[in-house]
């Protein structure tokens, strides 16, 4: 058996009542303009038009497309991707979340070989799994998460695998299913500071998020890393997001992003403020300071924004050699045209 006793080091704060906070108005940032600092230019380049229709062709779900990133050009041009697992419908409603909520619509468990047939065909470096909440399950979806790790690597072991995790309603042994699988990478977002969880993470809880992520790095072997994510701009205060990173870095997270928060449509949650890049670079020395391997901080990231750079960055920091997969990416693109096609792809 394995242990399920709480393991957050003391001293680290945590809240298992939170208060109820109102949603909060339309501030001017919420109608105003992108600033200049926002906008990007598509690239259209090769690896990205290749890895676009492959994606058609496998009638698969990601991230990238489905949430809009901004990062699509540049992330798909280095063989980097992120899948969503699980169905297109979450069981949370988190009002900043551009992926509708609802009640899933079956368990589809062929997906995680689909998801390794792309991954190999499209010859990726690097692929970044994730998935929505799956309440309705009572593991909450953590197999799927594992056998996708599974597959992947059976079919393109040459290939860096990261995932990102819901809190699986705080059960270890669910969770322990996907670090047994040794993702190169474990993420879970906290997404917010604690005084706004009530209001911006309905259905977690900033200590059962903390636990998780201590929890993981207790269950991963070295090399292996936990990672977190903030988004700025939705109603925190500076020392409440530096509080949070200190946080994060107690219970043994190595790698951080922190970005921006942008309104998807008129109904998600009000933005209240744009982060100037200024203030993002500060973020990010004082996360360094605090001894992270690697953070990515500013407007257009988002949590799987250079996945596997990240990944490499902090495991040759600490290692002095790259990871296995940074080592064998060159064999990527022979390995994938070998690839057949998935049954039913």
């Amino acid at each position: 058996m394995h242990d399920p006793e709480p393991i957050i080091p003391p001293g680290v704060r945590t809240l298992s009542v939170l208060p109820r906070t109102p949603a909060p108005a339309p501030t001017e940032a919420t109608f105003a303009r992108k600033p200049s600092w926002l906008k990007v230019r598509a690239s259209f380049g090769p690896n990205y038009r290749e890895l676009k229709s492959l994606m058609r062709d496998a009638e698969l779900h990601t991230v990238c497309e489905e949430a809009g990133c901004p990062n699509i050009f540049e992330c798909w041009e280095a063989r980097e991707a992120t899948f969503l697992i699980g169905g297109e419908h979450c069981t949370r409603a988190c009002p900043f979340c551009q992926i509708s909520n609802g009640r899933p619509e079956g368990y589809d468990t062929g997906e995680p070989g689909r998801v390794a047939h792309a991954v190999a065909r499209m010859g990726l470096n690097f692929a970044v799994i994730t998935g929505v909440a799956r309440d309705d399950l009572d593991d909450g979806g953590a197999w799927l998460f594992a056998e996708s790790v599974r597959q992947v690597r059976e079919l393109l072991p040459t290939c860096g695998i990261e995932v990102l995790v819901p809190d699986f309603r705080g059960r270890p042994e669910a969770l322990r299913q996907v670090t047994d699988a040794l993702p190169d990478v474990l993420g879970h977002n906290v997404e917010t500071v604690p005084r706004l969880y009530k209001r911006i993470r309905p259905g977690f809880t900033y200590a059962g998020s903390l636990e998780l992520l201590a929890r993981a790095r207790a269950w991963l072997p070295a090399g292996h890393a936990t990672k977190s994510n903030l988004i700025l701009g939705m109603g925190e205060e500076r020392h409440e997001v530096e509080d949070t990173v200190r946080h994060l870095r107690e219970v043994g997270v190595e790698l951080l992003t922190i970005t921006q928060y942008l309104q998807p449509t008129r109904q998600h949650l009000n933005l209240q403020r744009f982060v100037t890049p200024e203030e993002f670079a500060e973020l990010k020395e004082i996360a360094v300071s605090l001894g992270f391997t690697h953070v990515e901080s500013g407007a257009l990231v988002r949590s799987s924004y250079h996945a596997g750079q990240m990944h490499k960055a902090a495991y040759s920091k600490q290692h002095g050699v790259l990871p296995r997969w940074a080592a064998t990416a060159g064999a990527a693109g022979a390995e994938a045209a070998a690839v057949p096609e998935a049954a039913g792809a």
